[in-house]
């Protein structure tokens, strides 16, 4: 993993995805979720003055949605830096076309890599259990079309499946499908030390200390719950063709970040649709 003494010279930033990309489970007080990306977003404003970001990315997006609606809006927005994260919701859908996944992955890095100074992707990180090893042939399919495009059109990627840290339970939600805030914080380091940062954290892939593996009556109670709370919702949605996504648009503000340098593309109060930069609070 690549790193420098000094900071690179970014001075935007542009997140593109799901709900891994929104922030989904790194609740606020007020609600609002934060995530990985706000966090590398205020770390790379610290060194740069006047730095612009806009976090794109909506919850439950399939791919083809990816594509159709942030990929040229984040195009056109000519960041310095663009990160892409799609694909993996549709590989967890029971039906799934791995070959029209990849082309639409294709399609917006070819899009993408040319707008911007720096394009990153993600091999995704995953949580043990029976849900990783049922899907893990096609995540890597994904995951290797993801090193594909990253070779050929000069991508950086910030390999999560690879680190065996973030496959612990501890630090995914409760709804097996979100890291918790510590997930997101140690994700935001690495892609923070892949784009040439000096380490904040360079323990941010060590596994958590050994813990005693919880009762069976303590596993079964958080099965019972994890099933009424958040798969039987899921298999609903599914059944009945809805997302988590649905009438939600991008370009968030965290009012936890509002400081003077940060900049979103929309309106506060209804952000979207996204069609330009707008600066939040005074000039520094």
């Amino acid at each position: 993993m690549q790193t420098n003494t000094a900071s690179p010279p970014y001075a935007s930033l542009v997140a593109v995805g799901d709900s891994f990309t929104e922030g989904m489970s790194d609740l606020l007080p007020d609600g609002s979720y934060r995530g990985w990306a706000d966090l590398l977003a205020a770390r790379m404003a610290a060194s740069a003055p006047g730095f612009r970001y806009a976090n794109l990315a909506v919850r439950g997006k399939l791919i083809r949605q990816i594509v159709d609606e942030q990929v040229d809006v984040a195009a056109a927005m000519n960041a310095d830096v663009v990160t892409l994260v799609g694909g993996l919701n549709d590989a967890l859908r029971p039906k799934c076309d791995m070959g029209r996944v990849r082309g639409l992955l294709t399609e917006a890095v070819e899009r993408l890599a040319p707008s911007c100074k720096q394009l990153v992707l993600m091999r995704s990180p995953g949580r043990r259990g029976p849900v990783l090893e049922r899907f893990r042939p096609r995540m890597e399919e994904l995951f290797a079309c993801v090193d594909e495009l990253a070779a050929k059109h000069g991508a950086l990627v910030v390999d999560l499946y690879g680190a065996p840290a973030l496959g612990d339970p501890r630090l995914w939600d409760v709804d097996r499908l979100h890291l918790t805030a510590e997930g997101h914080r140690r994700v935001a380091e690495a892609v923070w030390q892949t784009l040439g940062y000096e380490p904040q954290d360079a323990g941010w892939h060590v596994p958590l200390p050994a813990a005693a593996p919880p009762a069976w009556l303590t596993r079964r109670v958080a099965d019972i719950r994890f099933a009424r709370q958040h798969l039987l919702p899921w298999i609903g949605r599914r059944l009945t063709g809805r997302s988590s996504g649905d009438g939600r648009t991008g370009a968030h503000f965290s009012a936890e970040l509002g400081r003077p340098f940060w900049a979103t593309p929309a309106d506060d109060a209804n952000p979207g649709p996204v069609t330009g930069w707008r600066q939040v609070g005074p000039e520094r």
